[in-house]
């Protein structure tokens, strides 16, 4: 069993629960360790997520749905923001000063031009709510431009995917479920210098049934969505991408075209388990593209951000390459060369077995109906393996933190790494195989609340 740690278990934000640690030979390789984040709102009160009290009231209507607002907090900009500052009472871009060239950009699309991004710390509502509109009071030249998006959880569940908030009810963005923890993501494009945002009010309610039971069913499968799609290679070590990351030589993670899936920097709140003709890995989601920049192809197509006429897991630029869909070109009117809905960075590439750009099978581990218990794990390049034991079959590896969904524990083969012995193992369902209990990020041994295999 393992020890209870001596830091805090529970960290808002993004904050660092422990340095990485060394790894097991049976079951890790060495590649270098990515930090373990977590958020969590059970610790957070209105005061630390750097917002104003939420006022509530009871809007007309037939569901008497409560309307909650708040005033965020745009001042603290911190690490998982990136080419942004708040300085004379605003938040600006980095735009026309000498860090302009640190600013994120959706390198792996070739977008023009670099933005900034700032998350916000997560803010607990009152009361559960899917539908959320932002208004900004900002000076946006004509040249710029400001999305907001929001996403949210409920519990220490996982949290639903990022959806751009407008001002109105037409703009609302609606989630896939209710939440209590609600986050928010500001992103600025802006190439003189000139815009400013000065604040932003958020509203929370509950959007109409008919509304609501589209997303719901939209989402209504158990398992994740999986795609055979086209992969290249992304390189461009040294670059920025569009979550603030410096892509670093043999880095592991991948890039998606659309910023829904988009994880913080540092963070692996959305990953995809990306099967080659070798092995398989699970990577973090922390660039946008290829080709692409809002084309979540992996979504239903009702609610598909664009081309809603092609058929879900089939990426625009595929189809334009194959069929001539959109005249053959991408969404910035170029012409598309190859099929690619994926780019992976170079660690992920060669450890799934790929020489060259090829097919792959995709899991995109956010979606589904997110039932069961999930936990985080540490370490990278940590194996599932097809059995409880150090000597099964590799199923696939964790490049780095993970939260994982478990579905059963078993005993299994005894292991002991890092101090801590244990012959627990979890049964990963997403991942298709075990891993030894010890690289569940929490104290217990024996996860609680999950039920023996």
């Amino acid at each position: 069993m393992r020890a209870p740690r001596t830091t805090p278990h529970r960290i808002p934000k993004h904050t660092p629960k422990h340095t990485p640690k060394n790894r097991f030979p049976g079951l890790v390789a060495p590649i270098a360790a990515l930090l373990c984040l977590t958020l969590a709102p059970a610790s957070l009160s209105h005061a630390a997520s750097g917002a104003a009290h939420t006022s509530t009231r009871v809007a007309p209507g037939a569901q008497d749905a409560p309307v909650q607002t708040w005033q965020a907090d745009l001042s603290h900009v911190d690490a998982d923001d990136a080419g942004v500052r708040h300085t004379k009472g605003a938040l600006r871009t980095t735009a026309g000063t000498d860090d302009v060239s640190s600013a994120p950009s959706a390198v792996s699309a070739g977008a023009p031009g670099r933005h900034g991004t700032q998350v916000l710390a997560p803010h607990r509502i009152d009361h559960p709510a899917d539908r959320f509109r932002a208004e900004l009071d900002a000076r946006v030249p004509d040249d710029a431009r400001v999305a907001v998006d929001v996403r949210g959880r409920s519990g220490e569940g996982r949290w639903t995917e990022w959806r751009e908030a407008g001002p109105d009810e037409a703009g609302a963005a609606v989630l896939p479920r209710a939440v209590t923890t609600v986050q928010v993501r500001l992103v600025l494009w802006d190439t003189t210098g000139g815009l400013a945002v000065r604040g932003l009010r958020l509203t929370a309610d509950t959007a109409p049934g008919e509304r609501r039971d589209q997303y719901e069913r939209a989402g209504a499968s158990a398992a994740p969505f999986t795609a055979r799609v086209f992969a290249t290679r992304e390189g461009l070590v040294g670059h920025t991408t569009a979550n603030g990351h410096v892509i670093r030589p043999d880095d592991h993670f991948v890039a998606l075209p659309s910023r829904r899936g988009l994880s913080p920097r540092g963070t692996s709140d959305y990953s995809v388990r990306v099967c080659g003709p070798v092995r398989c890995e699970t990577a973090p989601v922390w660039d946008v593209g290829p080709w692409n920049i809002h084309d979540d192809h992996w979504n239903p197509s009702s609610i598909r951000e664009s081309f809603r006429d092609l058929p879900r897991g089939l990426p625009e630029a595929q189809a334009a390459y194959q069929d001539g869909y959109n005249g053959g070109l991408d969404g910035f009117g170029r012409r598309v060369l190859n099929p690619a809905g994926i780019d992976l960075a170079d660690g992920t590439f060669h450890n799934v077995g790929l020489n060259d750009n090829g097919w792959v099978t995709v899991t995109y581990l956010w979606t589904g109906d997110q039932t069961g218990s999930t936990f985080p794990t540490w370490g990278s390049d940590v194996r599932v393996r097809q059995r409880p034991t150090t000597g099964s079959t590799v199923v696939d590896s964790l490049a780095g933190p993970t939260r994982v969904r478990v579905e059963c524990q078993v005993h299994g083969e005894t292991v002991t790494y890092d101090g801590h012995t244990n012959d627990a193992w979890a049964y990963l369902p997403d991942h298709g195989g075990y891993v030894s209990n010890i690289f569940i990020d929490v104290p217990e041994g024996w996860l609680p609340g999950v039920p023996t295999c």
